[in-house]
């Protein structure tokens, strides 16, 4: 086992306190919007060997995949670790985005490299070959936009944006009533691509229209029975002022997570963190097509093949208990899958439900992690990697400990 270091990303859009808060060590002063905990090349943890010395994670595990990974988990994903663990706090909204699906992500990256964009270059949607399927476990409440509402619920939003200019006597913008008519088609699908399309192309028509609509909205125009979409909607404006992506919200569904909500994010599902602190686990990539909410480039043309323009309910994952007290999180993938970890003074050791490689990072108090090879102390903040060949491991509470510990540790979802 190696305790390791993470890559902290500064990005403007983090919150100040959250992710400090919650390990326990000063904050930075600065945005702290993502702990990157895992081998993706970009930002590789550091692993910490017995002796001391120090070792990119990536550079570790290729030198013996096998050992590290597991045969299976070699066979299914290659010699690379399969997920990145991140906690994210976002302190206001994140870009609207999409990720590509594997058959994409592979074509993309090859016709990337093909043109000759540098993998750096701030034009370059795909960093690599690698689909990106996520899920985010909220620590705090949290709010997101998630997928597309049906088209009949996203129209009713836009009637009552018409009525309400009506109302305060503001001609109605004509994109407005373009996207009610676009909501209007039978093929609920072809209904809402044209609704995102049209409002997607941004512009004088989308600017002036969300300038008439807020206006009018902040000077008490009656927001019920929507008041959390157009809410929502001023909000993000606030933070991101005539950007398309204000609009396009009301297509969107919203979601108050609680503390312990899980939800996933398949290939080609739109989605937007808000606001809040989470563990967020994916498949190792770092591939995101933007589609507004952001100064970074968007791609309208790619982003419209990567969508899926489909209302889907919001995608839930309940936790699983097992005969040994694990809770588990196992979303329709099998890059990963999450424990919750939480351990009572003096309570029985629980088993590390691992299937190839695992990394675990301790929120609250400390833990032992326990195998017939070794042990390692992980206090509140710290975190480790386990190798496959490491298993199998039992998490303990330290003795004597008085207060409650809780970790979440991260594996392959090969064993479901």
């Amino acid at each position: 086992m190696y305790q390791i270091e993470n890559v902290l990303r500064p990005y403007a859009w983090g919150s100040t306190t959250a992710i400090a808060g919650l390990l326990g060590r000063p904050a930075s002063g600065g945005p702290e919007a993502e702990l990157w905990i895992g081998a993706h090349p970009d930002s590789p943890s550091t692993a910490i060997h017995p002796n001391g010395v120090t070792q990119p994670l990536d550079a570790l595990i290729a030198s013996d995949p096998g050992h590290f990974l597991g045969s299976e988990s070699v066979a299914e994903f290659g010699p690379r670790l399969p997920f990145l663990t991140k906690l994210l706090a976002a302190g206001k909204p994140l870009s609207l985005q999409v990720h590509p699906s594997k058959d994409q992500a592979r074509d993309g990256f090859a016709r990337e490299n093909a043109a000759g964009i540098p993998a750096d270059a701030a034009e370059r949607n795909y960093r690599d070959d690698n689909h990106k399927p996520e899920m985010i476990f909220a620590l705090t409440p949290f709010k997101a936009l998630c997928g597309f509402r049906s088209p009949a619920a996203s129209r009713s939003i836009f009637e009552h944006l018409r009525n309400v200019l009506d109302s305060a006597a503001v001609e109605v913008p004509a994109i407005i009533n373009h996207v009610i008519s676009d909501l209007g088609q039978s093929d609920a699908n072809a209904a809402l691509k044209a609704a995102f399309s049209r409002l997607i192309q941004g512009g004088s028509p989308v600017s002036d229209a969300i300038n008439e609509v807020v206006a009018v909205l902040s000077a008490g125009a009656p927001l019920e029975p929507h008041r959390e979409a157009l809410t929502a909607m001023v909000d993000i404006n606030e933070a991101f002022p005539d950007d398309p992506g204000v609009l396009i919200s009301l297509l969107l569904n919203h979601l108050s997570l609680e503390p312990g909500d899980v939800v996933y994010l398949p290939a080609g599902n739109v989605h937007a963190y808000l606001h809040g602190l989470g563990v967020e686990v994916m498949a190792s990539s770092d591939n995101v097509l933007r589609g507004g909410l952001t100064p970074k480039h968007v791609d309208v043309g790619e982003l419209l093949k990567t969508i899926r323009f489909e209302a889907l309910g919001v995608p839930h994952v309940q936790a699983s208990g097992t005969e040994f007290g694990q809770e588990l999180y196992r979303p329709p993938f099998k890059e990963f899958q999450l424990q919750r970890i939480e351990l009572g003074p003096g309570a029985e050791p629980v088993p590390l439900a691992q299937s190839g490689p695992a990394v675990v990072v301790v929120v609250a108090g400390s833990v032992m992690l326990d195998s017939p090879k070794s042990d390692l102390l992980l206090k509140r903040g710290a975190a480790a990697f386990i190798p496959d060949a490491e298993a199998p491991v039992n998490v303990h509470p330290v003795q004597g400990a008085t207060d409650t510990s809780i970790a979440f540790a991260v594996t392959t979802g090969l064993g479901n």
